[in-house]
């Protein structure tokens, strides 16, 4: 299998080109970044401290997705719509890790899917996606006696907030509770919103350090509290999620599918 990897020099890209290199049956084809950027023309591998893989760092995305079974993305949402055409267009298997889509975005990753396969993920993690199970199940279970939390926090530099695992998580209790969030959401209570409503599921972010990754759910009721939390230690289990992701697309047929589908746990 030919893998590609967009972003391949930024830190979770630099994850994924050790993981491809590492892995039985993967063969990295390329990584591009973006017109200017420091690490054009730098071996891929060696780059990361690897003995040179003979592939130099490119700016021509479009060959990437030419030359390869499956490239995987885990750049920005605003050249998404950009990567899900050249997939389409060359029926390049895409694994997709990038979060903070809007509208317009989501559309080009589901007409995309209507001509090439498309792993779509809020979180590549193995762990993430019992715990997102594991949310759904509850809520399901659980009466609205119980108040539902997601609190999450992530190093300084990340950019959306809440992050797109915390959504999924809102979006698994949701969907427990037979509603939709965005009926139901709290974003955040900085400036204060009243008293809780019945039903309501809130978020909370928090941002400092290089903290890779912390998650947890919260199910208030008047008596007791149940509580699923999840910590990421490493981006390298995102990388090796990924790739578990793109060796299983790469056998699969056209459509959209997400990690819960990966790893066979869909109802």
């Amino acid at each position: 299998m030919k893998v590609g990897i967009v972003g391949c020099a930024g830190r979770m890209g630099q994850m994924l080109v050790r993981e491809v290199l590492a892995t039985s049956g993967c063969e990295l084809r390329g990584g591009t970044e973006s017109p200017g950027h420091l690490a054009l023309g730098q071996d891929i591998a060696a780059r990361i401290g690897l003995s040179p893989c003979g592939l130099d760092i490119r700016d021509d995305t479009p060959s990437l997705f030419q030359i390869s079974d499956v490239v995987i993305d885990f750049t920005l949402a605003t050249i998404t719509e950009t990567h899900t055409a050249w997939a389409a267009q060359h029926g390049t298997k895409l694994i997709l890790g990038t979060t903070g889509h809007d509208e317009q975005q989501i559309s080009s990753i589901t007409a995309a899917a209507k001509k090439t396969t498309i792993v779509k993920a809020m979180n590549f993690s193995v762990g993430i996606n019992i715990l997102l199970k594991l949310t759904k199940d509850i809520a399901r279970t659980v009466d609205e006696e119980f108040d539902i939390e997601i609190v999450e926090m992530h190093h300084r530099h990340k950019i959306d907030s809440p992050s797109g695992t915390a959504i999924g998580l809102g979006e698994a209790a949701a969907a427990g509770r037979k509603t939709a969030l965005p009926d139901v959401a709290n974003w955040g209570r900085d400036r204060g919103t009243g008293k809780r409503s019945p039903g309501e599921i809130g978020f909370a972010s928090l941002r400092g350090g290089e903290v890779v990754g912390e998650h947890k759910v919260i199910f208030a009721g008047n008596s007791e509290r149940i509580e699923l939390s999840h910590t990421a230690y490493s981006r390298e289990l995102f990388a090796k999620g990924a790739v578990i992701a793109a060796k299983w697309a790469n056998h699969k047929d056209t459509g959209l599918y997400d990690m819960i589908d990966v790893l066979g746990m869909g109802e």
